[in-house]
């Protein structure tokens, strides 16, 4: 696929997974977070490391990280290994190796199609962020972000980031965040209010959001008095974040409104998904401190 065609896909609100297996349960990864599909290599074990952790391999120099996924999930290991699959992943500015137990095929979908998991099977600690349902089966879409936070929660939002800020005045600016994850929402609030961002409305897709936020827009006389600004995560069930991006500023009122994409998929080679659909800003998950300064840049 060339560049142009890569544009002109950007904001359809659609999206290409990778079905993968774990003994006779299926599961997916978004295929913007893989870089490559191997065949198992040798992996060196590191003494007392995280049980999901099964050591390190090299990779054309590189020394990364191979997490089994089965362990993670609390399911058996495979019973044929010389069959089994590494998925070479990059997101959060680090790339990982996840050990599967095979790898099918690739589907394109739209994430309409991806339902949230509910509560009552889901649990406060589920690594499941949406349900796809796809030629009579189900496959299970991976919080592969909260997986890698499980192994090393240092590696997630921060808030001694925000304090290295100094003093902040605490801020009448309204800003409306979509976040599917339930503990990302919950470290975005506590982090900026600790920034001294007060007036947080947040939303778990970015349906929901965009339909708040055009009820605004047609109810409220001056908009933006209700709004400043808008927060979005990229992989959401229902409505994604460049959908929603370009939603808002293709609507005749919402345009003026600045948009920020934080996800753990700002690379190099996807940014200008985000550039296309009219973001004003692009910053990677967890830096957080970025994201504050990029907030007071554009609505203070």
């Amino acid at each position: 696929m060339n560049d142009s065609s890569i544009l002109l896909e950007a904001g359809t609100n659609e999206l290409e997974i990778v079905e993968f297996s774990i003994g006779e349960n299926k599961f997916a990864i978004n295929v913007m977070k893989v870089k490559e599909i191997l065949n198992p290599v040798p992996v060196v074990a590191i003494p007392h490391a995280h049980p999901f952790v099964e050591g390190i391999m090299e990779l054309r120099g590189e020394v990364l990280p191979v997490v089994d996924v089965a362990a993670a999930l609390g399911l058996p290991s495979s019973d044929q290994s010389h069959l089994d699959k590494f998925i070479v992943a990059e997101f959060n500015q680090q790339k990982t190796v996840f050990h599967v137990h095979s790898v099918t095929q690739i589907h394109r979908i739209s994430w309409g199609q991806i339902e949230k998991p509910s509560e009552i099977y889901q649990g406060a600690d589920s690594q499941v962020i949406g349900v796809i349902k796809l030629g009579g089966q189900m496959i299970l879409f991976l919080d592969f972000e909260r997986i890698l936070l499980e192994i090393n929660p240092d590696s997630g939002i921060k808030m001694s980031e925000v304090k290295k800020l100094g003093p902040r005045e605490r801020s009448n600016k309204r800003i409306v965040i979509a976040e599917d994850s339930a503990m990302l929402r919950k470290m975005l609030h506590d982090t900026l209010s600790e920034a001294g961002y007060h007036y947080l409305e947040f939303f778990e897709n970015g349906k929901d959001a965009i339909a708040y936020l055009e009820h605004l827009a047609e109810n409220i006389h001056d908009f933006r008095d209700a709004v400043q600004l808008v927060i979005t995560d990229i992989e959401m069930p229902q409505m994604d974040g460049h959908h929603l991006t370009k939603r808002i500023k293709e609507h005749s009122v919402l345009s003026i409104l600045p948009v920020i994409i934080f996800s753990s998929l700002i690379t190099n080679e996807l940014k200008h998904k985000g550039t296309v659909v009219g973001a004003d800003a692009q910053i990677s998950k967890p830096d957080i401190g970025d994201l504050v300064l990029k907030i007071d840049e554009l609505v203070l």
